[in-house]
């Protein structure tokens, strides 16, 4: 055998296993799944908290403004009452003394008398009374798909709500919605 008859066998080897490997992985694509089985499809939700303004009218009730505030009207009244009441008992020197302890306890009744009136004047208002309070949904994030690729199932979490079947590229699952950009 000369020389170039064995470079001819040995090039022709060296192509045959190129063109066979070639064939091999061209196959391996052709037949690789182009799309996985749905099995089943499960909403996935999540609780929302969302802060709300809740407002009523109150009705409230304030002590009225007051126009003395020393009681003086009330103190001054008592006491000429008092004093009158005293002035009847007793006479001479009692007589004075009367009337002046019936002034000064008139004078000191009559202040009570009005600080209680006073206290009881009260002025009646309408009030808004606003809280914040969180109010509860919720929301669809997204869907578990159980799906089935070469005889096993996965699960896998989607955006969309899938059909009967997902995409496959490159032996794997797209879970990226249709018609949204190959992220790879």
């Amino acid at each position: 055998m000369d020389k170039s008859m064995l470079k001819g066998i040995a090039l022709g080897g060296v192509a045959m296993v190129v063109v066979g490997a070639g064939a091999v992985t061209g196959y391996q694509k052709l037949a690789a799944p182009s799309s996985a089985e749905v099995v089943a499809v499960k909403e996935v939700h999540a609780t929302v908290l969302t802060p709300q303004e809740r407002c009523t009218d109150v009705q409230v009730q304030r002590q009225a403004p007051v126009k003395d505030e020393n009681r003086i009207a009330g103190t001054v009244v008592g006491g000429i009452a008092g004093g009158l009441i005293g002035s009847t008992i007793g006479g001479g020197d009692g007589k004075k003394l009367a009337t002046v302890a019936g002034a000064a306890a008139g004078g000191y009744a009559g202040n009570q008398v009005q600080k209680k009136l006073q206290e009881k004047d009260v002025v009646t208002s309408t009030e808004r009374q606003c809280k914040t309070v969180q109010e509860k949904s919720r929301k669809l994030v997204g869907y578990d798909v159980t799906y089935r690729l070469g005889g096993k199932e996965a699960v896998a979490r989607t955006s969309f709500k899938p059909g009967a079947t997902l995409p496959v590229k490159d032996g794997r699952v797209v879970t990226a919605p249709p018609g949204d950009a190959d992220p790879s």
